[in-house]
């Protein structure tokens, strides 16, 4: 199956997985909801008959409704307009000569001041439109924002390339056959239906991430999931938990143990940002698992 990639580099991406982890989803489907959808990866590629995406960002949400709603070629002449006009770098029509620079250092430096007015803009007025084409200017398109609600991630060496616009074609296309809605709630807040299957990829609580700063998930947290999807099973509804067991040296033996009454299997693990050069494999290795109770 030739899976849908989102148009956003969202950490913790299950993008890669998807191959390991659809397979194992219920067939016949009625509601596919996607508690923790992140970069909608699994939730634009789910095959149900009906599709709801949940994130607690309002922030992203907010941006997929913005491409349900629109056209992509509308969408992408919307970006290029913006692009001019902050006199931002486009490699795709002119290469990296134009910006006297090349592939190998990509196009930071240049863009850097006009970036960060970009950037300032946005943060004054934010906008959907404006929040993707600054995301897709930040240092690996990542989501960060400071105490202050303000975006706050620095200048990246790629911009609005050919590859990040034929995701965007892809992505904003397939959500135009969909039946998806998008909601930004609390997790325990989302009604969810007999004849649905929930699917959750949450904060992992032993790894490091930007979604996952200050403590923003923790134990107490984690507990407060794992009850939930107990209550889910309770009521005779099917659901999917990805997570890790092992990362880095760190164990989660809560989530071991909880896992016990369920069904679990091990995925293969082949993110980017793994050590592949660490001497020392073992303690930068990580279990991902896919827990399901049917």
């Amino acid at each position: 199956m030739n899976y849908i990639k989102s148009p956003l580099n969202y950490t913790g991406s299950k993008y890669k997985l998807l191959k390991q982890i659809e397979p194992l989803f219920p067939k016949n489907i009625g509601t596919f909801v996607d508690l923790f959808a992140g970069g909608c990866n699994v939730a634009v590629n789910a095959d149900a008959k009906k599709v709801i995406a949940n994130d607690i960002d309002a922030n992203i949400i907010e941006l997929y409704r913005y491409f349900k709603e629109n056209k992509a070629d509308e969408i992408i002449k919307d970006i290029e307009k913006i692009i001019i006009k902050y006199k931002l770098s486009n490699t795709s029509k002119y290469g990296y000569e134009k910006y006297n620079t090349n592939s190998s250092v990509g196009v930071g430096k240049y863009n850097k001041p006009f970036y960060e007015k970009l950037r300032a803009d946005y943060n004054k007025n934010p906008t959907p439109l404006m929040f993707y084409i600054t995301l897709i200017f930040a240092f690996n398109n990542q989501i960060r924002f400071n105490s202050k609600g303000e975006f706050n991630t620095p200048v990246n060496k790629r911009d609005f390339n050919k590859n990040i616009k034929r995701n965007l074609e892809l992505f904003v296309d397939k959500l135009s056959a969909l039946d998806i809605t998008f909601i930004s709630q609390n997790f325990k807040d989302i009604k969810v239906s007999k004849d649905s299957f929930v699917y959750i990829d949450p904060p992992y609580l032993i790894t490091q991430a930007t979604y996952n700063e200050n403590g923003a998930w923790n134990e107490e947290k984690e507990l407060e999931l794992l009850n939930y999807m107990d209550t889910l099973d309770a009521r005779g509804i099917k659901f999917a938990l990805s997570n890790v067991f092992e990362n880095k040296g760190r164990v989660n033996e809560l989530l071991i143990k909880w896992s016990e009454k369920y069904k679990v299997h091990k995925l293969e693990h082949n993110y980017h940002n793994c050590n592949y050069q660490s001497k020392n494999k073992k303690i930068n290795s990580t279990i991902e698992v896919l827990i399901i109770n049917y």
